[in-house]
């Protein structure tokens, strides 16, 4: 079980509906299983004095990320519609970072990039972290193969100590296997798997 102080930080990443809902564009196998353990891990977040922030994928209605514009992806959390909404069950109670939100391909938290020039821009998240005093990371979501897999490497590159919570993540697995191996490549890393 997952450590917190109030040098540690829980990031929730991306339990939007268009993932975490069996009815979402995007839907994760499992996905709405990791909402139940986000709420604990909130909660002893919270009560360590820990600080709790929330990525959401906050994309324009078109972008090149989307199959219809050009990219690998369905559409998917389109700002303000129910895709992109939090799942109704998980307590919401800290930062927001928005990602993607100009068309950008947002699987990190901490970076988007242009996927026409491959530019990478960061968002507010190292900030907000640092601003907080915080070393250490916990990182839970959606998708273990995707963005909880690039949050945790871009966390562990920027010097966090760096934790990937095992049950509060569920994978996409276009290809059998994709969450097996990204668990393999963020433990090369230096990032725990608990």
């Amino acid at each position: 079980m997952a450590e917190y102080d109030p040098n540690t930080a829980l990031l929730v990443v991306d339990v939007q509906n268009d993932f975490a809902d069996p009815a979402g564009s995007l839907s994760v196998s499992g996905g709405e299983e990791v909402v139940l353990v986000a709420n604990r891990e909130i909660e002893r977040a919270l009560d360590a004095g820990a600080l709790v922030v929330y990525t959401q994928d906050w994309h324009p209605e078109s972008t090149p990320h989307f199959q219809k514009d050009g990219g690998i992806w369905p559409v998917h959390c389109v700002q303000g519609t129910w895709g992109a909404d939090f799942h109704p069950d998980l307590k919401v109670v800290g930062e927001i970072v928005r990602k993607g939100t100009g068309g950008e391909d947002g699987y990190s938290g901490f970076t988007v990039r242009n996927p026409r020039s491959d530019e990478v821009e960061g968002t507010a998240l190292e900030s907000i972290l640092r601003a907080r005093g915080v070393e250490r990371l916990v990182v839970m979501g959606l998708a273990t193969d995707y963005c909880v897999k690039e949050t945790a490497l871009d966390g562990a590159a920027k010097g966090f100590d760096t934790v990937v919570l095992l049950e509060g993540i569920r994978a996409v697995n276009l290809r059998p296997g994709d969450g097996d191996r990204a668990l393999d490549e963020v433990k090369r890393a230096g990032v725990d798997v608990e």
